[in-house]
């Protein structure tokens, strides 16, 4: 039996941060994974869609080009090649980190491991024990379970794709749903988004659902929202949505499923080692990522808490140092500060707390400023055009900046140091003390001047 300071279930970016920490601590560690190492964030979601994107933002960025006098001739995009070159670059990166471990003396077992109780693992026929286990197993796509289900394909089943259809619905209004929906139409794809929910990106600042839908609307994005899918129907290439009242949208080419994620808890041996799981499949933990078994420990998307590859990321090495370098002084992940951005067309970013939330918290404590404008990368746009938005959220009488949200083209970029400012406590008066950089988007932010009470329901109350 091989013995170690900590077995980690999962190759992705946590079970791989803790196990690169610690291995630098000079503890000894494996990782077991039968998928290529990286997880989601390297084979299924950040890389690849950030490729995808971009590929979709330049084909964007060449049709405005002519209104600036520039002459491109935009015939489309070879997606096939684009495919190709997406696919060799995240086995370069898969064959990185299976060299970058070995090199720091990380072993890794490329087979499905299982719990055998609180510090041991089976796995490929052999069995391994640890002083400590993590568990980071991540997250999968949910395919909801109804009439003609397999007919729609997955945010995975997306990047293996070789081909573009004509047509697609994608069903869900969530960050992954949105940036495949502009993606999709970017590349000239008629793309429809059928929801149950009443307002896109339902988790993010009302004011950035808002201003999403008006970029959707202005792209020639089709929105059902407030439908209730109840199955699909017909067949591959010729597929009908059925949704609530005995109605129906269609045919489409292609449907893609975009109804969230689950923790991937199942049959990994939890129930073996007495790990508690919630009816939802995510693993509760405490402040230092440890489940009710002392020495067992969840990270990343199976807590059910910020599934965002930096999260977790975060959460591994803070755990490592933790237990092999406690003179760094590590401290918890703070999940209620986290940034977070959706690379929709065009992107959203946010950090803090939404308005509606700060309400609810501090009540007439809160004060919001708020912009929209058109930018001057779209100066001579030939028509009306959705606008960049930005909304400052303050609470009590120094008007703390608990909560920031942005709409506009770079507002990816931008969002790093705000959030920086506003972990450590930064006002308004801050804010407003800072010079700005003349002309930028991201100067709205330190020179906004006209603010108005928090709402509960701002757009409601706007209406």
């Amino acid at each position: 039996m091989e013995h170690y300071d900590i077995l980690v279930i999962g190759g992705g970016s946590g079970g791989l941060a803790v196990a690169e920490r610690a291995a630098g601590h000079g503890a000894r560690a494996v990782v077991f994974d039968p998928k290529p190492l990286g997880g989601t964030c390297v084979n299924e979601g950040c890389v690849p869609k950030k490729l995808t994107w971009y590929a979709a933002h330049h084909l964007s960025q060449a049709r405005h080009a002519h209104e600036f006098g520039v002459d491109v001739d935009v015939s489309g995009i070879r997606y096939g090649e684009l495919v190709k070159r997406r696919h060799d670059f995240l086995r370069m990166l898969n064959d990185y980190w299976s060299g970058y471990l070995e090199r720091l003396g990380v072993d890794y077992v490329p087979e499905r491991a299982q719990l055998v109780d609180a510090n041991t693992v089976s796995a490929g026929g052999k069995t391994y024990q640890g002083k400590r286990v993590v568990i980071a197993t991540g997250g999968e796509p949910i395919v909801p379970r109804m009439p003609g289900h397999d007919l729609g394909a997955t945010s995975d089943d997306f990047f293996q794709w070789e081909d573009l259809p004509k047509s697609i619905a994608i069903i869900g209004a969530g960050y992954i749903g949105l940036e495949m929906a502009g993606m999709l139409r970017s590349f000239g794809v008629e793309v429809t988004v059928i929801a149950m929910e009443e307002r896109v990106l339902e988790m993010f600042d009302p004011m950035v659902s808002h201003v999403i839908e008006r970029h959707m609307e202005e792209q020639g994005i089709v929105r059902h929202l407030g439908s209730t899918v109840k199955g699909l129907a017909g067949e591959p290439g010729a597929i009908r949505v059925q949704v609530a009242e005995a109605r129906e949208f269609g045919p489409f080419e292609r449907v893609l499923w975009a109804v969230g994620r689950r923790p991937k808890t199942r049959d990994i041996g939890l129930e073996a080692a007495g790990v508690e799981i919630q009816p939802n499949h995510t693993v509760p933990v405490d402040e230092w990522q440890e489940t009710n078994v002392p020495g067992v420990f969840a990270l990343g998307d199976i807590i059910g808490k910020a599934p965002l590859t930096p999260v977790a990321i975060a959460a591994g090495r803070r755990l490592a140092d933790r237990w092999f370098a406690p003179e760094r002084n590590p401290v918890p992940v703070d999940y209620a500060q986290i940034p977070t951005v959706t690379f929709t067309h065009p992107p959203t970013a946010a950090v803090g707390m939404t308005e509606p939330q700060a309400v609810e918290r501090f009540g007439d404590a809160v004060h919001v400023y708020e912009t929209e404008y058109g930018g001057l990368a779209r100066a001579f746009a030939e028509a009306d055009i959705a606008p960049i938005a930005m909304k400052l959220v303050c609470a009590g009488e120094d008007e703390r900046v608990v909560g920031i949200h942005m709409v506009g083209d770079a507002v990816d970029e931008m969002l790093q140091g705000f959030a920086v400012a506003v972990r450590m406590g930064a006002t308004k008066r801050d804010f407003d003390l800072t010079i700005p950089i003349h002309p930028t988007s991201s100067e709205e932010l330190v020179t906004l001047k006209v603010s108005r009470p928090g709402q509960s329901n701002p757009l409601a109350d706007a209406a």
